[in-house]
């Protein structure tokens, strides 16, 4: 029997991560630090359903889930919501 590549993950993290620069360019007056990135990012994935996949073939059905409308637009309302938030209070001095 041929082993299977096995893996536990969220997937939900890729997504946003890769949403997040085409949600930030949106607003050119947040911060795009690290910081800020993953505190977006921190809040954002707290506001959306987890994606836990644990196969090649469960991250492959997933991702055709981001083709759906209301998918991406669910991630690029929490995105927004997360910048601003951010933006209101960053971990940094200005």
């Amino acid at each position: 029997m041929p082993e299977t590549k096995c893996f536990v993950k969220n997937y939900m993290e890729d997504v946003v991560w890769s949403f997040l620069p085409n949600v930030l360019a949106k607003y050119p007056e947040a911060c795009d630090c690290p910081i800020c990135k993953h505190d977006v990012v921190a809040i954002a994935l707290n506001q959306l359903p987890p994606r836990y996949v644990a196969r090649e073939q469960g991250e492959i059905y997933t991702k055709l889930n981001t083709l759906e409308i209301q998918y991406r637009a669910d991630v690029y309302a929490a995105l927004t919501k997360a910048i601003m938030m951010v933006s209101e209070n960053p971990r940094h001095d200005a």
